[in-house]
């Protein structure tokens, strides 16, 4: 169990060796991760413009069927 513990460990190693890290590990300090923050932020940016598209059309379907169903 010990041996097999081990040898997973030192695959994963390897494996993490051959990644692609979003951050230059010659850079030090927060300039490391600008590719990391631009990334993030632009993942943000992406998620709340989505967000307001989907509340929109969400509220203008919502008083559409409301329109249409106070009559009845």
């Amino acid at each position: 169990m010990l041996t097999k513990t081990r040898n997973f460990l030192s695959e994963v190693k390897v494996e993490l060796q051959k990644a692609s890290w979003p951050w230059d590990p010659k850079e030090k300090g927060v300039r490391r991760y600008k590719e990391l923050t631009d990334s993030t932020l632009v993942v943000i940016i992406a998620m709340l413009l989505l967000g307001g598209y989907v509340a929109l059309f969400d509220f203008i379907l919502v008083n559409v069927i409301h329109f249409f169903t106070r009559f009845h």
